[in-house]
This record gives structure tokens, sequence and C-alpha cells, in this order.
């Protein structure tokens, strides 16, 4: 398999989204809409929301023809919309 394979590329972005979004959880809690809704299970939240993030972020990295740099768009992606998702 290559770096540049989807499969690989998907599972990457993935994984960038869960652990964006468990170290997120950890180190900066859950939200109080969060703590609502998610009640005990704010850590599969925040890694559902990580991912979402790293997607969008993904693909807006790609849409500007960055490159390599489109995993670090994932990163960035994820951590604006967990950021986002925890002001609400």
């Amino acid at each position: 398999m290559r770096a540049t394979d989807p499969v690989v590329v998907f599972l990457v972005v993935i994984v960038i989204g869960i652990v964006a979004g468990l170290l997120y959880d950890r180190f900066l809690g859950p939200g109080w809409l969060a703590r609502q809704f998610a009640g005990t299970r704010g850590s599969v939240t925040s890694a559902l929301v990580g991912i979402a993030g790293a997607f969008i972020g993904f693909h807006l990295f790609a849409l500007a023809a960055a490159g390599a740099l489109a995993f670090l768009g994932a990163a960035i992606g994820a951590l604006v919309v967990l950021w986002a998702w925890r002001m609400v």
C-alpha cells in the first residue's frame, strides 16, 4: 500500500480525529452542552466531533492544493470544530 492509497488516507484522517477528540476531551473537558447530551459518554462524542472536524479540515486543505499539508489541515480542522462544539 502507498501513502496516497484512499483507504490509508481515510484511516489516517479517522485516527487523527479520534486522537484529537480524546486529547481535547482529556485536557479541556466537555462543555456544558456536551455534558447535557452526552452524559457519561463525553469521550465518544468528542471523538466523533473530532473525526468530523478532521474530514472538514483535510478536504479544505486538499481543495487548496496543499498536498502533504492536508493531514495538518485534518488536525487543525478537528481542533477548530471541537473548540466550536465546546463553545456552543
